[in-house]
């Protein structure tokens, strides 16, 4: 598969875009005309660092406003065509993109719009180059790729065909089935780009909000298949617009682009011969939480909430600074290690595998960053990689109910006596910068192969956290990723959910030990006996011990929070029935008693 990428997709200078997308591992580009008007490198220098760089320059565009003009605008539209060709040949581009007339069009007939782009194909054809016809979703006339289809069709030139683009066909909801008709090599040019459902006008929408593939909603794979089985043999080329993402950092970028291609072409196993792509290897989804590591200059008073919380000290690793806690099967990692005046963070995630080599390969496939951490001779060297907010995951080869071999690295500690009334983790809570809270809802989901659940908003004090669970198919795994409005005054923290089977019990006997968990307004507990009917000696003791409730059609949940320590907070659940959630109903309790707490 070749791939391509628009320059417009990201930051940055002409040149530098080219340096980035060749370093990401990009076959091509689109040069995106305000790209090279702005550039000071002639057209001639723009293709020499092209080859140098070994990207082939794939796309002109977009050439606006050709068909369904009057005679004596289109008089106008061959003269500046005349230029773009010319320009072509310097840059040595074969195919210009023509949109769909959205500006100046005036006349809605098929047979005049096939004959001025055969007009402008023949001019197109004597300087070697060729069209491709787009319909854009917010096109005066042609805003269907279908009727677009019929124009090239009726106009029968060799230098004319049609560009498909993803955005333009799917968020208008048409049925790219369709495209099956077309003959393969009458497409000449496929764009990709996803996007969030969203309920807004299709101009804005396209502009501001497009997203890599798997970063939204479009079924791209099911579109990518049509295409295949049309025949279609040419560069498969992103073309996203989002504010964010010519905002950030250049490469950094093209490396989330390219590996959203390297995870839509694994997604996309229908060929027209029937045949898989398998661009990445097959592995299984992670099958549980190896650890959690929180990593400070001084980790003592996390290392007291897991103390009060029932957990056992398990003893120092003996070459590190670094002491592991554990209740049942959660394991808690706490670091000191090169954390000099570090406040405690969430700073590793340990997932449980069936294959950590093949997972490994398949996170250096999609261009995670390896993490590399000293070990000596006779230690677990544990796969490891880094996720776009700097969070470190590691993977362990651990059979169900085996405990991991890096376990016996630790001494000087005990081993859990009584029965577990902490099991194991239930969910980690990460929060993401806004620049890269798409890139890393990508990451996860195609590193570790986690589907998503749908997304939602959080009310805070600050403004709407922003929130969206990737999970396992059995739920054993699951990842709250969480970003914080942008008028949010201070790090967003991030937290541990242990699983228990009796979250009373847990938070009563902490609260023996000594944990003073987060405040839970009266307020709430009035809420509470208006929502359910949960009976009064119930919701008393719910309230004494500051312990939350919600419930829906598949079950009920109950949870409780420690205090915040630095950026991190512990949480205890408990799920009845089949609820899946995560108590959403009462995150915006949590969130205020929190801002409460930091302001004071």
């Amino acid at each position: 598969m070749r791939t391509s990428i628009a320059t417009v997709c990201i930051s940055g200078t002409l040149t530098e875009k080219l340096r980035a997308c060749a370093d990401a591992g990009f076959d091509g580009i689109e040069v995106f005309e305000p790209d090279l008007i702005s550039s000071p490198e002639s057209p001639e220098e723009i293709a020499a660092l092209a080859s140098r760089l070994g990207l082939t320059l794939d796309l002109y565009q977009p050439f606006r406003d050709a068909e369904g003009v009057d005679e004596a605008t289109f008089v106008s539209v061959l003269h500046r065509a005349r230029a773009k060709f010319s320009l072509m040949e310097r840059l040595g581009i074969e195919t210009i993109l023509v949109c769909s007339n959205a500006g100046t069009a005036t006349v809605d007939d098929d047979a005049v719009s096939a004959d001025q782009l055969r007009r402008l194909a023949d001019v197109a054809q004597e300087h070697g180059r060729r069209l491709a016809f787009e319909a854009l979703a917010w096109g005066r006339f042609v805003d269907d790729y279908r009727r677009a289809w019929r124009i090239v069709e009726q106009a029968d030139h060799p230098a004319l065909g049609v560009c498909l683009d993803s955005f333009h066909i799917l968020s208008r909801g048409h049925d790219p089935a369709a495209i099956e008709r077309i003959p393969g090599e009458k497409i000449f040019f496929v764009q990709l780009a996803d996007a969030p459902a969203l309920t807004m006008d299709v101009l804005s929408w396209s502009r501001h909000h497009r997203l890599f593939p798997g970063e939204g909603s479009f079924d791209l794979p099911g579109f990518m298949g049509h295409v295949m089985r049309a025949g279609y043999d040419g560069p498969w080329s992103l073309e996203v617009f989002n504010d964010v993402f010519r905002q950030t950092d250049t490469l950094r970028t093209a490396q989330q682009a390219r590996r959203s291609l390297t995870w839509l072409e694994d997604q996309s196993t229908e060929r027209a011969d029937g045949e898989g792509t398998m661009a990445l290897p097959a592995v299984d989804q992670p099958h549980d939480f190896d650890f959690v590591e929180v990593k400070a200059d001084d980790t003592s008073a996390v290392e007291e909430l897991l103390r009060q919380l029932g957990f056992t000290f398990r003893g120092r690793h003996r070459s590190k600074p670094v002491r592991l806690w554990s209740y049942g099967s959660a394991r808690l990692v706490c670091n000191e290690q090169q954390a000099r005046d570090l406040e405690p963070t969430l700073a590793a995630v340990g997932f449980e595998v069936t294959d950590a080599d093949a997972s490994a390969d398949r996170a250096r496939r999609l261009q995670a960053p390896a993490v590399s951490r000293r070990s000596l001779a006779g230690e677990i060297d544990l796969a490891a990689f880094s996720a776009p907010d700097g969070t470190e995951i590691f993977l362990a080869d651990a059979p169900d109910g085996v405990e991991s071999a890096w376990v016996g690295e630790f001494d000087g500690g005990s081993t859990a006596g009584e029965p577990a009334l902490i099991t194991g983790i239930d969910h980690v809570n990460l929060a993401h910068p806004w620049q890269s809270f798409d890139e890393a809802v990508l990451f996860y989901s195609s590193v570790l192969d986690l589907g998503l659940d749908a997304g939602q908003d959080i009310a805070a004090p600050s403004g709407l956290v922003r929130s969206q669970v990737v999970r396992s198919d059995d739920c054993a795994v699951r990842l709250a990723l969480n970003v914080a409005p942008l008028a949010h005054d201070g790090v967003l923290a991030q937290h541990v959910a242990f699983a228990s089977p009796d979250v009373v019990e847990v938070a009563r006997r902490a609260r023996d030990a000594g944990l003073q968990p987060l405040p839970v307004p009266q307020n709430y507990y009035d809420d509470l006996a208006a929502r359910f009917d949960l009976g009064r000696e119930r919701l008393a003791e719910l309230r004494e011990l500051g312990v939350l409730y919600d419930r829906d059609r598949t079950g009920e949940f109950l949870h409780f929070y420690t205090e915040t320590i630095g950026a991190v907070f512990l949480e205890v659940v408990q799920r009845g029935g089949e609820y899946r959630g995560f108590g959403a109903p009462n995150a915006p309790v949590r969130l205020a008693a929190q801002h409460l707490r930091d302001r004071r």
